[in-house]
């Protein structure tokens, strides 16, 4: 990313770059970690906003909550939302705002997403209900963002992103979920990649759409020539500042400056928000509080576009045995080369690499119906009833190219659901080569070639 795109994306389209639709039918959990919905008075909110000068933008924590009520209000399905109490996890009591859709006795195994930078749980508006169809969902407000606790986190970037990771693992176990099928937008990839680093037998499948902070910042990143001083010194000036800034610069003219600075993030909503200003008033809201969270995100990043410990170069710690899908968006500023890399990365694991025409970064909201439909397909492998050790299927075997008579000698060796392995040999002819099976391909030149087939 250029200079002048930093301050763009960086300060109102990552505000923007998190926009959804829902429905409610506001019933609360009351148990011993779950807290039902609380209000505060403005006078309350205002002493838990920005401290600083920036905090005359009066962030309101019942005007948060209306217009997120509003957004979700065009949801189909009803929905719970609760306070999850995590504990001492960052701050001294911290507590993660959750939202929970078809959680009945389901034995699918649930979706826990996971927003990008400035974002809340209502901007996932326009998937949630075609995610609930099969399975529980959770969407949860990170630490630091939405409606959840603002602790201070570590000025470290591998410490504060830790702290992320751990707040989520310890939301999953007040939740009692065993495993779960973890999605995450932008920054929420970035940490859905990190937790499965950490706690990899608790995702079933990582689903990373449109990820931040995957490849190395390159050595020679093209700068504009025709920069202007002024221009160059409000870029430096801001360096130091949280990427939003700009929204609590603008104070109660926030939401006025996401209306008029990206009108095409309201347009992608205009069709199920029926109220113009909600989309903007939301993202000014979430965002006009102590950024905390946002703070966190500073200290990981790298210049905005990068992180200082970019996950490419992580990916190899990864379990083998946890699946992965990428979902990018074809016109996206995101690099989409990591998800390919990956791929040939992780040869002997499950992964697969969408691109989605004519989407953007926002992929979840510019093409919503294919977006949906790849999430539940993604998360279709999962289900005890397609399972039958489905990921086995992408098996590890070893052909061998026979010039003789142009007939090709084939072994394949299936690991099955309970670990145990079923050797197979046959012969074919070479052009029933679409045998599906996954692994090195040696010819008699001695190249290695590595396919992923399915059964």
């Amino acid at each position: 990313m250029t200079c002048i795109s930093v301050i763009n994306e960086c300060s109102l389209a990552c505000v923007a770059a998190l926009v959804i639709r829902l429905r409610p039918s506001d019933t609360y959990d009351e148990t011993a970690h779950l807290e039902p919905e609380s209000t505060m008075t403005d006078e309350e909110s205002a002493s838990s906003s920005d401290t600083s000068w920036f905090s005359w933008t009066r962030y309101s924590f019942n005007m948060l909550r209306s217009i997120e009520k509003s957004i979700l209000s065009h949801l189909r399905r009803p929905y719970r939302g609760m306070f999850v109490d995590i504990g001492p996890c960052v701050g001294d009591q911290d507590k993660v705002w959750t939202i929970t859709m078809n959680n009945e006795e389901s034995k699918r195994v649930p979706i826990l997403m996971l927003h990008g930078l400035g974002a809340g749980v209502a901007l996932w508006v326009l998937n949630l209900d075609e995610l609930a169809q099969h399975r529980t969902v959770y969407a949860i407000d990170i630490l630091g963002f939405g409606r959840s606790s603002r602790p201070s986190f570590s000025d470290d970037a591998m410490v504060a992103e830790k702290q992320l990771v751990k707040s989520i693992d310890e939301w999953r176990k007040e939740m009692g979920l065993k495993e779960m099928i973890l999605l995450g937008h932008s920054m929420g990839g970035f940490l859905a990649a990190s937790y499965a680093l950490s706690y990899p037998d608790r995702v079933k499948h990582l689903i990373l759409a449109d990820p931040w902070g995957f490849p190395e910042k390159p050595k020679d990143v093209e700068r504009p020539k025709k920069i202007p001083m002024w221009a160059r010194a409000i870029v430096t000036a801001s360096k130091p500042l949280n990427p939003l800034w700009i929204l609590r610069f603008f104070g109660p003219l926030g939401s006025w400056l996401v209306g008029k600075t990206r009108p095409d993030i309201l347009r992608k909503f205009s069709g199920v928000v029926t109220n113009p200003d909600d989309i903007p008033n939301y993202i000014h809201q979430c965002n006009a509080q102590s950024p905390t969270g946002e703070s966190a995100f500073h200290t990981m990043m790298q210049d905005f576009g990068w992180a200082k410990n970019p996950m490419i170069n992580r990916v190899q710690d990864m379990k083998s045995t946890v699946p992965i899908t990428f979902l990018y968006g074809a016109r996206s500023w995101v690099d989409n080369s990591p998800g390919e890399t990956i791929k040939q990365l992780r040869h002997q694991s499950f992964v697969k690499v969408h691109s989605i025409p004519g989407a953007g970064h926002h992929v979840y909201a510019d093409d919503a119906a294919t977006f949906n439909r790849l999430i539940n397909e993604a998360c279709a492998t999962c289900d005890a009833e397609n399972q039958a050790n489905i990921f086995s299927r992408y098996q590890h075997a070893t052909l061998v190219v026979s010039r003789g008579k142009g007939w090709l000698g084939q072994q394949c060796c299936v690991e099955q659901q309970h670990g145990q392995k079923a050797k197979a040999a046959e012969t074919t002819r070479r052009s029933a080569l679409q045998i599906p099976c996954a692994g090195h391909l040696r010819t008699a030149e001695g190249r290695n070639h590595c396919s992923y087939r399915k059964l």
